[in-house]
């Protein structure tokens, strides 16, 4: 892998996986104005270790195994949502910031749209920042100490919010809120398509806007269809 990649141009490296963009991001090398020199060139005059950002490029093209969520009990689907989705909304959302801020101040005047996409994004990336701490931190919690108590079969008092549907049902119009958001994200975008002046920036990160949403919708998925569900069931199983 190191051999292959080693000669090839970082431009073509990111316009072959997006998903490459955010590693040279990390490295500092530009994968747009300077994208026409190989990976080796750019690590030397970077100070980078070859092998290293080949290994993070590795791991960024990872594809993770199919999984039977319906199957999953609901601390190992708490810990699945955290490590996977809450993780890349937090890792990812640095980045496409700073593309978004960048596409704003460059191509602005031409695409006007991109200041609209720009704050959209900025509130998106602020309400779901809050919204999964308060998932983290108080009804994630409670769903496995719930869920202990069943397997268990000890008393769990009940929470300081009362029944689980009020926590759920916050959590469930703060999902809406964000999917609509999204929805006018891809329309402004014309569903992420960036335009034919656009650089390679351009395209990194309607691509990374595209995926981020896609995340967002299994991520949404998990949490309203398999998690919730199971979480007020047992929630009236043990306070009937």
């Amino acid at each position: 892998m190191i051999q292959e990649l080693s000669n090839k141009k970082v431009g073509k490296i990111v316009a072959e996986n997006f998903k490459t963009a955010q590693v040279f991001t990390k490295y500092g090398i530009d994968f747009c104005c300077k994208g026409g020199i190989s990976l080796a060139s750019a690590c030397a005059s970077k100070g980078v270790n070859l092998e290293q950002i080949q290994q993070d490029l590795n791991q960024a093209l990872l594809v993770p195994e199919e999984v039977h969520y319906k199957d999953l009990g609901m601390t190992t689907l708490i810990d699945h949502i955290i490590k996977t989705h809450h993780s890349y909304v937090e890792n990812t959302i640095p980045v496409l910031k700073a593309y978004l801020q960048k596409l704003e101040t460059v191509h602005g005047q031409r695409h006007p749209e991109l200041f609209e996409i720009r704050q959209l994004f900025f509130d998106a990336a602020d309400a779901l920042t809050a919204h999964m701490k308060k998932e983290e931190f108080i009804l994630f919690p409670y769903i496995k100490a719930m869920e202990e108590s069943y397997k268990s079969h000890f008393t769990l008092s009940l929470p300081h919010f009362g029944h689980i549907d009020n926590p759920i049902a916050m959590m469930e119009e703060e999902h809406d809120t964000e999917g609509e958001r999204f929805r006018i994200i891809s329309e402004l975008s014309q569903e992420y398509t960036p335009p034919v002046d656009g650089c390679q920036t351009y395209r990194v990160a309607f691509a990374m806007l595209k995926e981020f949403e896609n995340d967002l919708h299994t991520h949404i998925h998990l949490e309203n269809n398999i998690l919730f569900p199971k979480a007020k069931a047992m929630f009236s199983a043990m306070n009937p």
